[in-house]
């Protein structure tokens, strides 16, 4: 990116002036993720004037595109050639940023299939807390050599830096899909999930909640057709497919919409993400299953030590998603070590910690 544009020049003085008066400061784009993570703090740094499509090579399967840059806009872009992000980025509102897609780094229901935002992230440039812009990566595939800068961005929550641009691996469009339901309990749902997984279906998506599993098939025609042959189960019709499916990633569906009354009571959104194949975790509350069984969604009011100790206890990890109290930390705890490594990059990349404080780590 040209340190000459004019967007880019506003947003570099602004950081300039954080580092010489050691002011903190809060990486905004849409804003539709503020409630993920610590609570935002410092002065807004609004970054939505870095717009556009930099570049975009629907033979080679890359868009490059700055941060500022909605996300219904780059879909858009993507949809006219037959193509999409085939991780499926939660967008909760209206007004999300690419920006803030990579540095969340969240994905929707295929993610257990294509992979997660980081696995589709080629290059990213970066401000740092120096006033230094530095591209990392490129805009192929094979581009990584040494640490993979690019992909240790994804996820951070803008501790380490603001995105500018980001270059994406994008995917065609599937040609069919189909989305079948099946009236089975939890274990029962797991186990079938877990058989599946031992076989070539073009199985995309899956979702249980309160005694029904929807699983998605998306691919060739053939192969969709073919699947739905062998699965059984009951259709559901496009369009309502569609839409039950966009809710789910959206997470405006009823389950995670938690209103003040909810959080008021203690009620609390929790992610577990653990194996697979793990046996069903318990607690009180309600729960929402997908990604074949790796990914656990609990609505309940059990206290943090309790969800977190559930998690070990299942192989995995507990995140707060949404909850009115975070003072015991919304990600799982590091060791010692990994702190250490988590406090030396972001020495590195922020030395006088303007960033987005405590946005992913109190300490960070």
């Amino acid at each position: 990116m040209d340190q000459r544009d004019p967007a880019l020049a506003r947003v570099i003085d602004q950081v300039d002036h954080a580092r010489s008066h050691r002011v903190p400061v809060d990486i905004r784009g849409g804003g539709t993720k503020a409630f993920y993570g610590g609570p935002p703090k410092g002065e807004p740094l609004d970054v939505t004037g870095l717009t556009g499509i930099s570049s975009y090579e629907p033979t080679e399967l890359v868009v490059t595109v700055r941060a500022g840059t909605r996300l219904s806009e780059l879909e858009a872009a993507l949809e006219e050639h037959g193509q999409c992000l085939p991780f499926e980025p939660p967008r909760f509102s209206p007004g999300g940023s690419v920006g803030g897609m990579v540095a969340a780094g969240l994905s929707g229901p295929a993610r257990a299939n294509v992979g997660t935002v980081r696995d589709h992230v080629l290059g990213v440039t970066l401000l740092n807390g120096r006033g230094e812009v530095l591209t990392f990566g490129g805009q192929v595939a094979k581009n990584v050599a040494g640490y993979d800068v690019s992909r240790l961005i994804v996820g951070s929550l803008g501790i380490l830096g603001v995105i500018c641009e980001v270059s994406l691996k994008v995917m065609p469009t599937c040609r069919a899909a189909a989305t079948l339901c099946f009236d089975w309990n939890e274990h029962q749902a797991l186990e079938q999930l877990n058989i599946w997984a031992s076989r070539p279906l073009p199985v995309t998506a899956s979702a249980w909640h309160d005694g029904r599993l929807h699983v998605r098939l998306a691919g060739a025609v053939a192969a969709v057709t073919a699947a739905c042959g062998k699965l059984g189960g009951a259709a559901v019709a496009p369009d309502a497919a569609t839409t039950w499916w966009l809710s789910l990633r959206d997470q405006t569906c009823d389950f995670f919409s938690l209103s003040e009354g909810d959080l008021a009571r203690g009620e609390c959104l929790w992610r577990l993400s653990v194996p697979a194949t793990a046996a069903p975790v318990e607690l009180p509350g309600r729960q929402f299953i997908e990604w074949h069984g790796a990914e656990r969604w609990w609505r309940t009011t059990a206290g943090p030590g309790e969800v977190r100790a559930a998690a070990v206890l299942a192989g995995g990890h507990a995140t707060l998603i949404r909850g009115a109290d975070k003072s015991s930390g919304v990600f799982a705890p590091l060791s010692d070590v990994l702190m250490r490594i988590h406090k030396g990059l972001k020495q590195a990349f922020d030395p006088t910690c303007v960033f987005n404080p405590g946005r992913l780590y109190a300490e960070l």
